[in-house]
């Protein structure tokens, strides 16, 4: 039995002239959750003895968002669409108009992070360390986001899948609904596992490495349910751009979780402390 896709007003609340919009309202939860969770993380025994504190987990978030709006524009720009965005170099700048990477963002994050870290006397893998583990239900708020946008319907399915969904105007066909499956996957999934494994000390770099892997395994799955974009399709083998962009990742996290194996963090002070 096929669903229709439950129409969303996107506006939240209607104060006058002001709407508060549903995406913005799941941006602001990620944000209160990412310091929520840092805060946490801050209090566990191998960051709170090298001196981590609440307020850097607050400004790390500041750095982040700037990373995450330039890396993710800039991503999709040159990712997605720079042969359009090399004849219409003024489009890039109109944000309003939609298009943004998540692997761009990430980029963007590690250039803010590694900022941040320099400023600081830390150490880059050790602040993403840090934060890695309160990633993840920030994007799983985003994805909701998406779903009530009616945003990212997934691919044809089969229209006996109970949780199939009609989308507005991606035809009269069931599709998945991907950006729930992205929820699942990337999110809550993807923030258990984590959550789990970096409560323990662990080498440097090693969780941030298994969130690439994680991440990137679980989105590379999740888009062999996620439409393509229509101006790019299947690439070679038949992945999509976001598959695509996953391989790397991956590759990168397997390197960066093998090379942390028994190296340890130090302090702002420069002092090494233990990890297992």
């Amino acid at each position: 039995m096929t669903i229709a896709y439950p129409q969303f007003n996107p506006v939240a609340l209607q104060i006058g002239p002001i709407a508060i919009h549903w995406y913005g309202l799941t941006y602001l939860v990620a944000f209160v959750l990412f310091i929520w969770l840092g805060a946490k993380r801050v209090q566990l025994a191998q960051f709170a003895t090298r001196g981590w504190l609440r307020r850097d987990i607050e400004d790390l978030l500041f750095y982040g968002v700037l990373g995450v709006v330039l890396g993710g524009r800039l991503g999709y720009v040159l990712f997605y669409k720079p042969g359009y965005y090399g004849a219409h170099p003024l489009e890039i700048f109109a944000v309003w108009k939609g298009g943004m990477s998540f692997h761009g963002g990430m980029l963007g994050v590690f250039v803010a992070i590694a900022l941040f870290a320099r400023s600081r006397g830390r150490q880059f893998l050790d602040a993403t360390d840090l934060i890695a583990p309160c990633v993840p239900l920030g994007l799983a708020s985003g994805r909701i986001g998406n779903f009530i946008n009616g945003e990212l319907p997934g691919r044809l399915a089969d229209p006996g899948l109970p949780w199939a969904m009609v989308y507005p105007n991606a035809g009269p066909l069931p599709r998945h609904p991907s950006s729930l499956y992205q929820f699942a996957l990337e999110g809550v999934l993807l923030f258990v596992l984590l959550w789990i494994y970096a409560r323990k000390a662990r080498g440097l770099g090693q969780v941030s490495g298994a969130f690439l892997v994680g991440y990137g395994v679980l989105r590379f799955t999740a888009e062999y349910f996620r439409e393509p974009d229509d101006f790019l399709g299947l690439l070679a083998l038949n992945l999509s751009m976001g598959q695509w962009l996953c391989v790397p990742m991956i590759i990168a996290g397997v390197a960066m979780w093998l090379w942390g194996r028994g190296r340890q963090p130090r302090s702002a002070d420069g002092s090494a402390s233990q990890a297992s």
